[in-house]
């Protein structure tokens, strides 16, 4: 099984292990590595609730913080339910594929720009695995409706709106569009 096949399968169950009917207005995607190498990504995915949302308007300085800012998710959002990539598995094939791409490298070897290249490609993996949510119709069957898959890196918030909006049919990301200053 190739990465992306992976991370695309265990994303499907986790979103199709949602609790239904209860007020989920995105899935949400944590983008991060093992100690911050990218030779260790994985995707913590989760979710965010209209409730979640009420309780943070409390204490974000506007309604659009509240509601897409990762600064105020839940912990099924921030930490997710499940995380795809770092199992023993899937990471033997992500260094296969990332060797084969010629982008792997080992420790005390000079990286160059491969640690870049392997953060792109995992964001890469990783919209791939949005969308399928949506194109596979995962994401509607579980929750009865569509909604957005939230991308997001807290070490590089700037690639949130990017990815957020690579993942998802414009439709569905205009009020968390909104918030991009950039």
């Amino acid at each position: 099984m190739a990465f992306q096949d992976h991370v695309e399968r265990v994303a499907g169950e986790v979103v199709g292990a949602f609790p239904a009917d209860s007020g989920i207005y995105a899935v949400t995607f944590r983008v991060d590595s093992v100690d911050q190498d990218p030779r260790s990504p994985y995707v913590a995915i989760g979710y965010t609730t209209e409730a979640d949302a009420a309780e943070s308007a409390e204490k974000a300085s506007d309604a659009w913080e509240a509601r897409w800012s990762y600064a105020f998710f839940p912990e099924t959002g921030l930490e997710g339910v499940r995380v795809a990539g770092r199992d023993p598995g899937a990471a033997e094939v992500h260094r296969r594929e990332a060797e084969s791409r010629g982008i792997w490298y080992e420790d005390g070897e000079e990286p160059g720009d491969r640690p870049e290249l392997l953060v792109e490609w995992f964001y890469e993996v990783c919209v791939a695995a949005a969308r399928h949510l949506h194109d596979s119709g995962r994401i509607v069957e579980t929750l009865g409706r569509p909604v957005p898959v939230i991308l997001y890196d807290m070490f590089d918030p700037d690639a949130m709106f990017r990815l957020t909006s690579h993942a998802n049919p414009a439709e569905l990301i205009g009020e968390f569009m909104s918030g991009d200053s950039g």
